[in-house]
């Protein structure tokens, strides 16, 4: 797919869309403070035009904020609907059936819940390289997005995403497929800062990352069934997504959500899958 030549504003506002709502915000006081305080105290006063440009800064800084400011609802909209989406999430049979760009949005939300800074390519299409920038703890990383069901992920694309990484001068690179990787593709990847996420590794991430009546897995499934909640109902037309076993219906018992119901895996602590009633 063609990049089209947005100019620096339009890149930087295809960048606030997909960004978190508060770095629009962020991006209008600094323009406004450095079009509007800084650059008219660098400006020498005794030269015409510079002291035009001088008096007309405030009210560029004015524009300029104006227009960084608009992304920040639909950023914010943006964000809701891709939390939405991964919480509503099932298993790999409905991760599997999302368009690509969903996909990728789902990688990046679930990485993102893991601490991950994350950044998303907008200017791409389907298989375009780079789909992903990631950060922690001062390492940055790349991931490559695959949505592909049917044919494996062979050695020429995680190679070619390995020398990527290089050229990006990332500390790793991730390839997410909701599909598989070959043997000589995972052979390539040994002793290599290269992450392989087949499609049950990615259903195991976004089950782990889900948020469930409002909270995480860890403190909503994990803690609550820990606590002995009680199985009321067990149904072989209910099964797990994740392993298949028979799904249970519980009771929050504490929190905000006390007294609701959801469905856990029978299996827990084994399998931690749970799924709104």
């Amino acid at each position: 797919m063609t990049r089209r030549n947005k100019g620096l504003l339009g890149e930087m506002i295809d960048l606030l869309l997909v960004a978190p709502w508060w770095w629009s915000p962020l991006a209008a006081v600094t323009a406004y403070f450095c079009l509007g305080t800084v650059l008219p105290a660098t400006m020498p006063l005794d030269h015409p035009f510079f002291s035009a440009l001088k008096s007309a800064l405030p009210r560029l800084a004015w524009f300029f904020a104006i227009i960084l400011l608009i992304p920040a609802p639909f950023a914010y909209l943006n964000g809701r609907r891709k939390r939405a989406q991964l919480d509503n999430q099932t298993g790999l049979a409905s991760i599997r059936s999302l368009p690509w760009k969903q996909f990728e949005e789902l990688v990046a939300e679930a990485y993102y819940r893991k601490g991950f800074t994350v950044r998303e390519n907008s200017t791409q299409g389907p298989d375009g390289g780079v789909d992903i920038w990631m950060e922690k703890d001062g390492e940055s990383h790349i991931v490559q997005c695959k949505q592909w069901k049917a044919r494996k992920i062979g050695v020429p694309t995680v190679r070619e995403m390995y020398g990527v990484m290089i050229a990006e001068g990332a500390n790793s690179v991730s390839i997410v497929t909701s599909g598989s990787f070959t043997s000589d593709a995972k052979r390539f990847s040994e002793g290599k800062p290269i992450e392989l996420v087949d499609g049950p590794k990615l259903a195991n991430l976004v089950r782990d990352v889900r948020t469930i009546l409002g909270k995480t897995k860890d403190e909503s499934g994990s803690r609550d069934l820990a606590l002995g909640l009680p199985e009321t109902r067990t149904s072989s037309a209910l099964k797990c997504a994740l392993c298949g076993n028979d799904l249970v219906t519980r009771t929050a018992k504490k929190g905000a959500h006390v007294g609701k119901q959801f469905l856990g895996c029978s299996s827990f602590p084994k399998c931690r899958y749970t799924r709104a009633v």
